[in-house]
């Protein structure tokens, strides 16, 4: 029996006795000799085995097969630059575990991502035969997207944590690595936990200048221990403002892309986090923008977002929202969906009633964002039986809406998590060894 017959013959014959298609109901193939004079010459006439050893594992296939994509290199000619004359096969030194799927692919024209596999060793295979990433099949392209992504975001953690060994470096090179790595001289340790007691300290003032210090004896009023101890608190900040002053020029000094930088979110946190005081600086002394004074203050607020720098948990809750972004705009544009059409609803449902808070549907608008929220505060309520059945409606599909993007944010999450830990070990074992 030729292979083409025992191609043809053993698939069905094996499922046949596992009893996955019973002999007794279907006819076997046809041997080669009643195959059509047609279908032999669409198979083989006229074409040529070719042997391809891969690192002494050899593999047999048709010419035509690998011709079916003249484009890559064993459907070229450029295979030829690899032929043995001795030997008569094609010699490549490459992996053969994944020149399996390669030659796969150009049996069957579908492209599959092993999973357990290396990600960079099975792009180098695709680089080095000439197939592009994008002919992966639909069944394992989002395996190799989430694969790819992984990857790229540990070896970008890598390279930023990894501490430079040249003894070339140049002093911003060196001041880059010292901030960026601060384990790894005394000096940017040293450097390090200063900027974070001071973020420490300005995020504690802003929040305890706001207490009432002293009660008035002939009023209802009180004095906050901001109004009470207007000098030191201002001196606490002024000497916050400095430090972190300091250490944004010296970044930015550093820096190896200085616009990158300036653009980076880091950068326009630290700019917030300074500017409004020295803004403050020259509107203390005019009355007349009092309010513009207050509003920036407000704004010392988002100080505390420096302390992602000095906490992973929170660079890791920054990664999972970057990485998430569909998933949560998905979220935003289903809710906003909601509120207006629940808001509508509710308006028309509610209009009649007397004393209606419901006014206008963007009046409703509250009502339905708390609904949605499951938070219900109760300071809007439905009086018609009709509004009320809108409400539960809007309270059950905020729940639903809520709820479906939560397991893909969490999944990330811990992706990431658990992603920096084994970096983490990588990294300790790197400098025990």
């Amino acid at each position: 029996m030729g292979s083409s017959a025992a191609a043809a013959w053993l698939p069905f014959a094996k499922a046949s006795a596992v009893g996955w298609s019973p002999i007794s109901r279907s006819s076997l193939p046809k041997p080669p000799a009643a195959l059509k004079a047609r279908e032999l010459a669409i198979d083989h006439v006229g074409d040529v085995r070719l042997i391809i050893n891969v690192s002494g594992r050899r593999y047999d296939t048709w010419k035509n097969t690998l011709e079916r994509f003249p484009e890559t290199l064993l459907g070229s000619n450029e295979r030829e630059f690899f032929y043995d004359e001795d030997a008569k096969e094609y010699f490549f030194d490459r992996d053969p575990d994944l020149f399996r799927h390669i030659l796969a692919f150009y049996r069957t024209g579908r492209l599959h991502y092993p999973q357990t596999e290396c990600l960079v060793s099975y792009e180098e295979e695709l680089a080095f035969f000439g197939i592009i990433p994008d002919l992966i099949s639909d069944c394992c392209y989002e395996d190799y997207k989430d694969k790819k992504r992984e990857n790229q975001e540990r070896l970008m953690e890598e390279r930023i944590d990894a501490p430079e060994k040249k003894k070339d470096m140049t002093f911003r090179q060196k001041m880059w690595t010292a901030f960026e790595n601060p384990h790894t001289s005394t000096t940017a340790l040293i450097f390090y936990y200063v900027t974070g007691f001071f973020i420490a300290v300005s995020v504690l003032c802003n929040i305890i200048e706001t207490i009432p210090c002293k009660y008035l004896a002939h009023s209802f009023g009180s004095i906050s221990c901001g109004d009470l101890y207007e000098k030191q608190f201002f001196v606490l900040d002024t000497a916050c403002v400095v430090i972190f002053t300091i250490e944004y020029l010296f970044r930015l000094y550093a820096a190896p892309d200085r616009c990158k930088f300036v653009r980076s979110i880091m950068s326009l946190i630290d700019v917030i986090a300074i500017l409004p005081y020295y803004i403050g600086l020259g509107l203390q002394e005019n009355k007349d923008v009092s309010g513009a004074f207050v509003t920036l203050r407000v704004f010392r607020v988002f100080r505390v977002f420096k302390f992602s720098r000095h906490s992973q948990g929170l660079r890791i809750l920054g990664y999972t929202l970057k990485s998430c972004a569909s998933e949560l705009g998905f979220l935003v544009f289903s809710l906003a969906m909601a509120i207006i059409i629940f808001s509508t609803i509710i308006y028309y449902t509610e209009k009649r009633v007397p004393d209606t808070k419901f006014t206008s549907i963007p009046a409703a608008f509250w009502y339905t964002i708390v609904t949605l929220t499951t938070l219900g505060y109760g300071d809007f309520v439905p009086y018609t039986v009709m509004g009320k059945v809108v409400g539960g409606i809007c309270s059950l599909s905020g729940v639903l809406v809520i709820a479906l993007p939560v397991p893909v944010i969490v999944s990330n999450f811990s992706r990431i998590y658990h992603q920096n830990q084994r970096a983490d070990k990588r990294k300790a074992q790197k400098v025990n060894f």
